[in-house]
Parts: structure tokens; C-alpha cells; sequence
């Protein structure tokens, strides 16, 4: 038999997959809505859900025996089977309704109770803990006590930043932040889980800035790893292959795209704003808006409302279209079919949608108070603004669509980006890579130190 390097790597791959059968990993994101098919746009049920499910998969490609552990609520199953090697565990709570993720740690003592008497009976042990936003993290440090193994933990959002762009962004609300967002119970417990876990894991270069400057932590303790998107997914496709999406859309002229949650750090009444500016320059373009709401009646949501206000006393209503949020299925072509992409977000730990986006062929425009930007080159992969001046990014975005070389130069170069640098295989691996690059310390079960 002919030896080749593909064959090599591929006979690497299947012995390290074999050496990792017995190994199982415990991902525990308790809030919002964690399925196999997740209900994107539902409350608090966004990028992070993708991240742990499609992180998830990975691993077991990898080999390893992935729990999502999560909380159950409304009815919901207790196990669910996500892929092969992949299973969601549902653990009950605080009742059977909805709890906010700015609330939710008054329950997670009892989650983690009830958690633990599962992994019990059940016989369960954990390479590692990974953990995904500061209510979870408070659950993970519980878990990794009480079973003796290593907690990652993954904040996706810091408190801190979150708290310094809403004052300035809305100084007017300031006195109610606290009541809203729990701003000051969050940054204190997030001080305590950064302080306690073994590793933390920034998604951006902005992250690890504020790690180390917020919260005090020493430099061997933060690792940085992108979130990522699933190239079998989002990819590009022909000139041809657009315009029947287009059509499937009902897309005429020239469309601007954006799509999220109806939040205030979202930024979707900037983009309204910054839109008026490109649609006194272009007759043809409209801005296609699909929009998830915390409310369970869309048309009953006081930030949907304040759009549609601005949108008619700016005259735009026949040049903007908003609907409730796609599902997951269609995303890849939604991001196909437009002309040009937008994440407006005054707040944004990374940005998913803008990297699916890029991946997908569609030229992109994302803000400077993001955690994506500082790794893409402006110009080249995409282009960005100011995220508190809707003249500015309104500009902006008329240089895509006033020349066509720039369009064309970032739909190639930015999927190149996209592809090299944020695809779930590698961030799988470099998870991995992270842990194992430290050892557990004897005389403190459960912590990781550097390797000497």
C-alpha cells in the first residue's frame, strides 16, 4: 500500500480519535434556549448557543464525549441528542418559566444541586469544564470542585465594558442600569469565577486588554480563542446561484442586510439613522432588517416600536422592510443575497453574524466598538465605522456600494479571512491545545498551571 500524506494524517486523526473515545467533556451554558436546532432570535438565545453546539460538534469529531449541560424550563426534554458524541442535558430550576440571564445565578446553586446528582447517578467524570457566559461560570466552578477537574471558562461578553458602553451610550438611564442589567452582581461574580477558574478565554484582543486591566488577571491565565462558523455552511457561491436567492427573498435593487436580537446595545436605530444617509445618495437601495424579539409578541416590543417610529419620521418606510428572525436553515443564503452586510452593535464581544457573513461572500461593515475589527484589515477584509456616528458609518457603508471594485475586493478577501481564521475545526483543536498545555496542580484539585 502506497503511503501518502493524506493518508498519514488520515490514519494521525483516526488513532487520536480512538485515544480520546473514553474522554468526556462537560459544556455548561444554562440560559437562553439550548437545542440541537436552536430557536434563534428567542430571549437570550443568540450567537453563544451556535458557539457551544457547533464548538460541541467539533470535539466529538475529535473524538471526545461532549454534555451540554443546560437548564430545563417550559416543558422541555430532559436529553437531547445533538450529533454523534453530543447530547444536551437539561437540568430543572427556579420553576418551570423563563428566566432572564441577568437573573439567573439566584437558581444556580439549585441547578448545580441537581447537576450533580445526575453526573452521580449517572457515573459521569470530565476531562474538563467548559463554561459559557457568568451564570454558567458560576455553575462550572460548583461542577469542577465537587468532580476535581479543570474549569475553561468562556465569558463571550465582560460586564465592565458592557456597563461602560451603556452609560455612554444612554447616560440619561444610567441610575436604572442596575435594575435592568445587574450590572454591579455580575462584575462582582465574574471577578470571583475569573479569580477561581483555571483558564479564561478571551474571544478578542479587546477581551484580553480588559482581563487584564478590569479585572486584574495575570497574563498565563487567559488564553484567546475566536469564536467560529461552520464552513460546510457558509461559503460562497456564483454570480447566478445570488439571483435565485435573491428572488427566494423577494430582494429588488440593492439590499442592506442586518439581522440580531432587539437589544439597545444591538445597535439597529444607528443603522436606521446611518441608512438615511445612503438613501439620499441611492434610489435603489433598500435595508432588509430580520429581527428576534425579548418580547413574546414581537409587535408589543417598546424597541420595535421606537424603529418604526424612527423609520417613518425619517420617510424610509418604503425602503426599509423589518421581520421577525430567519430561521437558522436560511441564514447561509440570507448573507448570499445581500449587496451588504451590517453589524451596528454599539456592544459586541466578537460578532458571529458578521463572520458567517463574511464567509458567505457579503461585503461587510462592523463597528469599532466591537471585538472583531482589530483582526480584520480594513479595506481589504472589511470595512468599519464609528458605532456612535450614524454619518460616519452611513458613509461607510455608501463606498461599498458606490464602487464596485471595493465590493468585489471584500467579498473575496473577506471569506479568505473568514476561512483562515475562524473555522470551528481549528478553535476546537486550540481549545484542546490550551488545556492540555497545562497540568493539574496536587495540592488544589481541578486548577490548571503552566507548564514548566
Amino acid at each position: 500500500m502506497k503511503v501518502t500524506p493524506e493518508s498519514f494524517v488520515e490514519k494521525f486523526e483516526l488513532e487520536k480519535q480512538a485515544a480520546n473515545a473514553d474522554k468526556r467533556i462537560a459544556m455548561v451554558s444554562t440560559h437562553g434556549y439550548v437545542a440541537a436546532e436552536p430557536p434563534l432570535g428567542m430571549p437570550d438565545t443568540g450567537g453563544q448557543v451556535v458557539f457551544v453546539i457547533e464548538l460541541s460538534r467539533k470535539l466529538a469529531q475529535l473524538g471526545y464525549q461532549v454534555d451540554i449541560w443546560t437548564r430545563q424550563f417550559e416543558g422541555q426534554v430532559a436529553e437531547e441528542k445533538v450529533d454523534e458524541g453530543v447530547r444536551i442535558l437539561r437540568v430543572p430550576c427556579g420553576g418551570d418559566d423563563f428566566i432572564a440571564k441577568e437573573f439567573l445565578h439566584k437558581w444556580i446553586p439549585e441547578w448545580s444541586r441537581n447537576a450533580l446528582a445526575k453526573i452521580s447517578a449517572e457515573g459521569l467524570s470530565y476531562e474538563f469544564i467548559n463554561s459559557h457566559y457568568w451564570d454558567a461560570g458560576l455553575a462550572g466552578e460548583i461542577l469542577s470542585e465537587h468532580l476535581a477537574c479543570p474549569h475553561v471558562h468562556t465569558p463571550h461578553s465582560v460586564g465592565t465594558w458592557k456597563r461602560q458602553k451603556m452609560e455612554t451610550d444612554f447616560p440619561e438611564d444610567k441610575d436604572g442600569f442596575d435594575e435592568v442589567y445587574n450590572f454591579s452582581t455580575r462584575i462582582e461574580n465574574e471577578q470571583k469565577i475569573y479569580d477561581e477558574c483555571s483558564i479564561v478565554v478571551a474571544t478578542s484582543p479587546i477581551q484580553m486588554d480588559m482581563f487584564f486591566e478590569d479585572y486584574g488577571l495575570a497574563k498565563d491565565r487567559v488564553v484567546m480563542i475566536p469564536p467560529g462558523y461552520d464552513d460546510t455552511r457558509f461559503y460562497p457561491v456564483s454570480d447566478a446561484t445570488r439571483e435565485s436567492l435573491r428572488e427566494k427573498f423577494g430582494f429588488e435593487g440593492r439590499v442592506i442586510t442586518s439581522i440580531g436580537r432587539l437589544s439597545r446595545n444591538k445597535g439597529f436605530d444607528l443603522l436606521v439613522d446611518a441608512f438615511a444617509v445612503v438613501a439620499k445618495r441611492f434610489d435603489d437601495v433598500r435595508l432588509f432588517m430580520p429581527l428576534g424579539s425579548e418580547s413574546e409578541s414581537q409587535a408589543e416590543d417598546p424597541m420595535l416600536s421606537d424603529i418604526v417610529k424612527q423609520i417613518h419620521k425619517l420617510g424610509l418606510e418604503d425602503r426599509v422592510t423589518i421581520t421577525q428572525s430567519l430561521d437558522d436553515e436560511l441564514m447561509p443564503d440570507f448573507y448570499r443575497a445581500s449587496d451588504l452586510f451590517c453589524l451596528p452593535s454599539r456592544y459586541e464581544p466578537f460578532g458571529m453574524t458578521a463572520v458567517e457573513a463574511m464567509a458567505s461572500g457579503a461585503p461587510t461593515v462592523v463597528t469599532t466598538n466591537g471585538g472583531l475589527y482589530r483582526t480584520l484589515e480594513y479595506g481589504k477584509d472589511a470595512l468599519y465605522a464609528d458605532s456612535f456616528d450614524a454619518l460616519d458609518y452611513g458613509i461607510t457603508m455608501c463606498k461599498i456600494l458606490e464602487h464596485p471594485k471595493i465590493s468585489e475586493r471584500l467579498s473575496e478577501n473577506g471569506s479568505h479571512k473568514a476561512r483562515s481564521l475562524f473555522t470551528w475545526s481549528g478553535i476546537a483543536q486550540q481549545l484542546i491545545a490550551a488545556v492540555e498545555g497545562f497540568h493539574g496542580n496536587p495540592s488544589s484539585p481541578g486548577k490548571l498551571m503552566p507548564v514548566a
